[in-house]
């Protein structure tokens, strides 16, 4: 049995080289929660094609085109993929039952209310919307990190909401001071 200490939330999750799942190689994944209860995380650097217009249209959601608006949908994970998942800046006092506060600085809302929030530009250009999620057991996490899959160092919310998509793995890295291209593809224990 694995000794817990729960202290991933509100931080990121780095594939390492070698994991072959292909629902998290080459991911990075931001932790929202982590209990005795498991884990739940989304990838933040899989955009899916979709945008946020034709998700409000979708959704029958009014949406306003604004300069330099965010408006690349992401899958957040093979769990749940028919719920959004909006990951923005904290506003005070939280607007929503449905928002979650995470960090000082950051908020989960899993509200229709939320993805329409962000189509008028509520969260000044600081959100990210995901479809899916990624949800571990209770230990199942910790059993991962002790199997060397994941890589995990505090979440940047600059990497989340101003980096663009392609560039917010090797960024999570680099927090580390590690350079994912110099890692072995095999996994291993020393």
């Amino acid at each position: 049995m694995t000794s817990s200490c729960y202290c991933l939330r509100n931080h990121f999750l780095i594939s390492m080289p070698h994991l072959n799942d292909l629902n998290f190689s080459q991911t990075v994944t931001y932790i929202c929660d982590h209990s005795e209860y498991g884990a739940l995380g989304l990838v933040v650097n899989r955009p899916i094609g979709l945008t946020l217009i034709e998700l409000c249209k979708h959704l029958n959601l009014p949406y306003s085109s604004l300069p330099d608006q965010q408006t690349e949908i992401y899958s957040g994970g093979p769990l749940h993929s028919d719920r959004g998942y909006v990951l923005h800046k904290a506003n005070s006092p939280l607007e929503w039952t449905s928002s979650h506060l995470i960090a000082d600085d950051i908020c989960l809302s899993t509200s229709t209310e939320s993805i329409e929030a962000a189509a008028k530009g509520h969260f000044n250009h600081h959100y990210l919307i995901a479809l899916g999620c990624a949800s571990w057991g209770p230990n199942q996490l910790e059993e991962e990190m002790i199997d060397n899959v994941w890589l995990s160092c505090p979440a940047n919310s600059d990497i989340l909401f101003d980096m663009p998509a392609s560039k917010r793995l090797q960024a999570a890295a680099s927090i580390l001071g590690v350079d994912l291209d110099l890692l072995s593809t095999h996994s291993g224990h020393a």
